[in-house]
């Protein structure tokens, strides 16, 4: 079990891609001969089924509140990520006051029966069995610019909004290429060069490049049952809540960043480590001279006609976390994916210049890829998004417990999904999905005589 210190601590910790399993709660129980938790199933776990915050007072046992520092625990995650704004401060990334585009419906019902092999199984499973193995919380997918499946389930209803984990990274990053493209980001140039405060930090040497990348030699462990490890003390510098009278480490994701010590060399390796985005986020808004939040709202949200505002959670001093805080609405994800698979296009209108996605498809150098992600085979990591290098060409934005917007060019096809998987890790998910994914795309070739090649 890990160490709980305050609630944004756990939340942050989770963000970035650990879950825990509160052995004590409904929803686990003890496996007498194993010790282990045996977990509810998608159904079981569905938080209407449980019983969360129904009723006016919910129960005490049924309540998810502050301060409560368990609330990403499964199966409490399954609520809570469609309720991040109840428990931590946030900022809106607007949608504007004009009316959002419509997306049109060429709803197919043959996709749910569609059948596939997962990864190391010789037995088929259809897609509708894949979104209750994976614990779907909202599933868009869309095919030449219309949506042909849209289901929702568990905490997520159609006007609802849902966390987006580190597919966040995948805003952030988008907006960094759209500055290099544009010509107001040097990608070449070191991070000092742009944010002097850094001089003391392993960043200070790296260039943009390598911090959109993520091959940046820093130190930044993520070993969970250390309780000094850089992550604790990551969390505790990124809460908004009040600090302790004897704290004296850093406050806020700026200041943590500016202590970062090097391990390694800058450009020899990719290494996920959310440090990164936060650092990227910092450079854009130091460039810019607004949040994130504000540009992305200037850049992605308004001019794809979204539905809804998103919102993006900040630490103490109002910093968006730009490795994971975003919530967002599952159309509207699906309106950034179609953004993407049409280079940059909205209708008529070129939204940035189509050379910003063309980078992002090229993808990083694969051969410092490296092995830590075994189901994605010979990927690569381009500014911030996870390119598969397939035979159709797929990249993806992609966040801790199943949340991925994947972008097939081959097949035309978008695919949104929000879950709420109890493991943190997709590693665990991605033997199922990726290969459901291949068999929606083969199915919407099939029916347009597309081909690969």
């Amino acid at each position: 079990m890990i160490k709980t210190f305050t609630t944004y601590l756990v939340a942050s910790l989770l963000l970035s891609g650990c879950t825990v399993i509160a052995e004590d709660e409904p929803g686990s129980t003890i496996n007498a001969d194993s010790k282990s938790p045996v977990v509810l199933s998608a159904r079981e776990s569905d938080p209407n089924v449980m019983g969360w915050m129904q009723g006016f007072p919910p129960p005490a046992h049924l309540q998810i509140s502050q301060p409560d520092a368990n609330y990403f625990s499964f199966p409490k995650l399954r609520w809570s990520v469609c309720h991040l704004r109840e428990f931590l401060p946030t900022e809106a990334i607007s949608r504007g006051l004009g009316a959002p585009i419509p997306l049109a419906y060429a709803l197919d019902d043959q996709i749910d029966q569609l059948t596939f092999t997962p990864m190391n199984s010789d037995e088929l499973m259809t897609w509708e069995e894949s979104l209750f193995a994976n614990y779907t919380d909202g599933m868009l997918i869309l095919h030449q610019d219309e949506i042909v499946y849209e289901r929702y389930f568990g905490c997520l209803r159609e006007d609802g909004k849902h966390a987006a984990m580190s597919m966040t990274k995948s805003i952030t990053g988008i907006l960094a290429e759209i500055m290099v493209v544009e010509g107001t980001l040097d990608d070449s140039v070191l991070v000092r060069e742009i944010i002097p405060e850094i001089e003391g930090s392993a960043f200070a040497t790296a260039t943009v490049r390598q911090v959109m990348d993520m091959t940046t030699g820093v130190r930044y462990s993520e070993d969970y049952s250390d309780p000094n490890a850089d992550i604790w003390l990551y969390s505790q510098a990124a809460s908004p809540l009040p600090k302790a009278a004897d704290y004296t480490g850093p406050n806020g994701y700026w200041e943590y960043l500016q202590q970062v010590q090097p391990e390694g060399e800058h450009g020899a390796e990719f290494h996920y480590k959310t440090i990164n985005s936060d650092m990227l986020g910092w450079i854009i808004s130091r460039v810019t001279d607004k949040a994130i939040t504000e540009l992305a709202s200037e850049r992605l949200w308004r001019p794809i006609g979204a539905e809804q505002d998103a919102y993006q959670t900040v630490d103490g001093k109002g910093v968006p976390f730009a490795g994971g805080g975003l919530t967002a609405g599952l159309r509207d994800l699906g309106r950034f994916g179609l953004l993407m698979l049409n280079d940059g296009r909205v209708g008529d209108k070129q939204v940035f210049p189509a050379e910003v996605v063309a980078n992002i498809r090229s993808g990083g150098d694969r051969a410092k890829f490296g092995s830590s992600f075994p189901t994605l085979g010979e990927a690569s990591y381009r500014s911030q998004w996870w390119v598969f290098h397939n035979e159709n060409g797929a990249f993806a934005a992609r966040g801790v417990h199943g949340q991925t917007i994947y972008v097939d060019p081959m097949a035309e096809m978008v695919i949104v999904r929000f879950a709420s998987y109890p493991q943190a890790q997709n590693g665990f998910i991605d033997p199922t999905s990726l290969p459901a994914y291949q068999a929606v795309a083969d199915y919407l070739m099939s029916k347009t005589d597309l081909q690969p090649g």
